[in-house]
């Protein structure tokens, strides 16, 4: 696998790890008691993005590194994915 795709792949992953991370431990102001006013209370006190950020990396590596050795390896090729019929496999 070519650096690109290779990218390609990690960001689409990261940023579906990314979306499931999101709302794991958040508290609203609501929650909280604490309304800043012109703010809705759903709105997170601390969203701890950095460490969210950090988390979503990590598993999005984890997941990552297996899916490129199995593609680089020629266990799963294009051409096993190709099954549509109307589909040609000449890529």
């Amino acid at each position: 696998m070519d650096i690109g795709p290779a990218l390609v792949l990690f960001a689409v992953i990261w940023f579906m790890v990314l979306f499931i991370v999101l709302p794991i431990g958040l508290r609203s102001q609501q929650e909280d008691g604490k309304i800043v006013p012109g703010t809705p209370a759903s709105s997170p006190v601390n969203p701890n993005m950095g460490k969210k950020a950090k988390w979503t990396t990590i598993i999005a590596f984890l997941l990552w590194a297996p899916i490129c050795l199995v593609i680089s390896s020629g266990i799963i090729t294009i051409d096993m994915l190709v099954y549509l019929p109307g589909i040609d496999s000449a890529y």
